[in-house]
């Protein structure tokens, strides 16, 4: 029977489905396992299901010498050195379509929340500072008839989108390649920045878009407007947005991913204006289960020699 490495906790339901076909190694500690553990405990393993938080670098492949299938529980792989794998022929999966919806509905929640002030507020009460209504009192910004720019259009730019309309909300969009978005038009990243009410960001993490949003794409926002970040940490320079909204250059901004998860940069941490989430944008646990159960049915369907259901695509 074959053997499977699992590197975080998983649905039950998921699991029992894996030890069905196979023999599990699941590691059940709270923090992510460490990278001399994970070295170890894949070696006389056939497959291993990964996390993001999980570095699976050359060191961590060759140590894996039976590895047939790397099968990730996230949508993107940047943590795995994907050609690396490929060269030494295992197969690489991912996990997309099944968070899509999701992860665009917590977008307009961060959109939603940072517009209107929510956590502000609710600090506010807490905090036993509330003095009661007044009618210029934390006063925050209407999205009918503003401008929603994205940066990146792939599955979840794009129902991003399409949620628009029900706030009265237009939409531009700047992204390499044709994409069929109804009402919306493809403009460069600079017409993006400077003309967009709230700037939302939908690319994967590749070396082109590591700090992407630094301090010249920050100045060239409207200080009226807002950036939300649901991509993947590093795509903005945090140091370089805590320096922009200190000189309020934007409204405000609210991110879920960060840069060197878990930790936040300290200058973020002390704004009022940054709406700071723990990674929850696929956290239902609907999506969450269809992500791990979509990790372990590319597994079954490597280790039984059949083509995986998600393999990552080809660069």
């Amino acid at each position: 029977m074959s053997s499977v490495l699992v590197t975080r906790r998983l649905p039950s339901s998921v699991i029992s489905k894996l030890e069905a076909s196979a023999t599990v190694d699941l590691y059940a500690g709270d923090a992510a396992i460490a990278p001399a553990e994970l070295r170890a405990r894949v070696a006389d393993k056939d497959a291993l299901v990964s996390l993001l938080t999980d570095a699976i670098d050359r060191s961590l492949i060759d140590a894996g010498p039976k590895l047939k299938v790397i099968a990730n529980v996230a949508v993107g792989y940047n943590n795995i050195d994907v050609a690396y794998a490929r060269s030494r022929g295992i197969v690489v999966t991912h996990t997309p379509n099944v968070l899509t919806e999701s992860v665009a509905d917590f977008t307009w929640a961060m959109i939603l929340a940072i517009t209107r002030r929510l956590s502000e507020g609710e600090r506010v009460v807490r905090r036993g500072e509330w003095k009661g209504w007044a009618l210029d009192f934390m006063l925050g910004m209407e999205l009918r008839g503003k401008q929603l720019g994205l940066v990146g259009v792939g599955r979840i730019g794009a129902a991003v989108a399409a949620r628009a309309p029900a706030f009265g909300m237009r939409v531009v969009y700047t992204e390499p390649r044709d994409v069929d978005l109804p009402n919306a038009e493809n403009i460069s990243l600079d017409r993006v920045l400077n003309t967009s009410d709230i700037v939302s960001l939908h690319v994967p993490l590749m070396p082109e878009t590591r700090h992407l949003i630094d301090k010249k794409a920050l100045a060239r926002m409207k200080r009226s407007a807002y950036l939300i970040n649901t991509a993947r940490g590093p795509v903005v320079d945090e140091a370089a947005l805590a320096w922009a909204l200190q000189q309020h250059l934007l409204a405000g901004a609210a991110l879920d991913v960060y840069e060197n998860e878990p930790a936040v940069h300290p200058d973020l941490l002390a704004l009022d204006n940054v709406l700071l989430v723990p990674h929850l944008a696929s956290a239902t646990t609907e999506t969450r289960t269809a992500m791990a159960d979509l990790a372990v049915d590319n597994v079954l369907a490597v280790l039984a020699g059949r083509p995986p259901l998600t393999p990552v695509p080809a660069e």
